[in-house]
Order: structure tokens, then sequence, then C-alpha cells
């Protein structure tokens, strides 16, 4: 850490990622495995309570893998656009 930085009031509550666009379950299982390890360690300002991944296209298969939230704004809303 630099000088003057602490983490003292840093509470960390778990892992978030966004999935490759190819679909990789083997990144999934990889962020599901790193989940459990940093769980099993009961760390200091950690709460291992989310996981956070995937998306519209594969959020089906990060809650096979575990994951505890999924952003899917484009399955309610549709594909965004961006030729404004």
């Amino acid at each position: 850490m630099s000088a003057g930085l602490s983490s003292a009031h840093v509470h960390v509550r778990g892992l978030m990622t966004i999935p490759p666009v190819e679909g990789d379950e083997k990144f999934l299982y990889k962020m599901q495995q790193l989940y459990l390890d940093i769980s099993s360690k009961k760390m200091d300002n950690i709460d291992m309570e989310i996981l956070s991944m995937g998306m519209s296209g594969d959020f089906a298969t990060a809650i096979r893998y575990g994951s505890t939230l999924v952003r899917i704004g484009t399955a309610l809303f549709g594909a965004r656009n961006y030729q404004k």
C-alpha cells in the first residue's frame, strides 16, 4: 500500500466479473473455485456473499456455476442502440 492509504475501511462482499464473449465455461468454473477458496479462508473485512457473473446470454450457465447476481438488461430491455 502507498503511504497514507489504508484498507481498514474497505469491506469486500464478493467477486464480480464479465465472462468472455465466447461463453467459456472453464472461466466460470475458475471464478467459482476462486470464490470458494477465498470464502474458506475467513479473512478480515471479507465476507464472500456475492458471486456476480453472467449476463443475458449466459446467465443460466453462470447460475449453474454458483452466480448469486446476474445482469440481464438486454433480456429485459433489448439490445442497446449505439447509432444515436
